[in-house]
């Protein structure tokens, strides 16, 4: 089991980097998702079963869903069609392809070797983990709970479409466009 903390620990500190790294949002995306995935692995290694399984379930899931959530509300139409053909392309793949695919062969390397000294990966229950986080970590929480609030605010602001005395739309598009659209919403 140390083997595979160590192996998760270097590739979540990895990803990491290349979150901060990168100017793209959709590849710092991709690599905060592999550093989530990691991140699940190292508590997996510690025994944190639960905590692994809500690191995958709640991090990883939500903020993709988020990120496609915030995507659709801006409501890009036409004009990124072909910046999302060049995210397509598998040249942006590589890199997280094979960080998962380390991540894969080490988890299964570590559910293969249970029986390994060292970590010796007990068990926590579901129950010590909310007596924990409620416990002397609410606090945490709450902050945690704010943030996101704070976060799902912005993403709905910056979907919305501006008021008409406003210069900026969201739907974008030329002038003209937009005052005809304008006209057809309101008649």
């Amino acid at each position: 089991m140390e083997f595979a903390f160590y192996i998760c620990a270097l590739v979540a500190v990895l990803t990491t980097v290349r979150v901060i790294t990168h100017t793209n949002p959709v590849h710092a995306l991709l690599y905060l998702i592999i550093s989530l995935l990691a991140i699940a692995g190292v508590f997996f290694s510690l025994g944190a079963y639960f905590a692994g399984a809500l690191e995958i379930i709640v991090y990883a899931g939500a903020i993709m869903v988020l990120f496609v959530f915030v995507v659709m509300m801006l409501n890009l139409g036409n004009s990124v069609i072909e910046q999302e053909r060049g995210w397509l392309k598998p040249q942006l793949w590589i890199g997280p392809g094979l960080l998962s695919a380390v991540l894969l062969v080490v988890m299964v390397y570590a559910i293969l070797g249970v029986n390994d000294q060292g970590i010796d990966g007990t068990p926590v229950s579901a129950k010590e983990v909310g007596v924990a986080l409620f416990g002397p970590y609410v606090l945490a929480v709450e902050l945690a709970s704010m943030l996101l609030l704070a976060g799902l605010v912005v993403a709905f602001h910056l979907g919305r479409e501006e008021s008409a005395g406003d210069v900026v739309s969201v739907r974008g598009g030329s002038p003209a466009e937009q005052a005809k659209r304008k006209t057809e919403e309101h008649v």
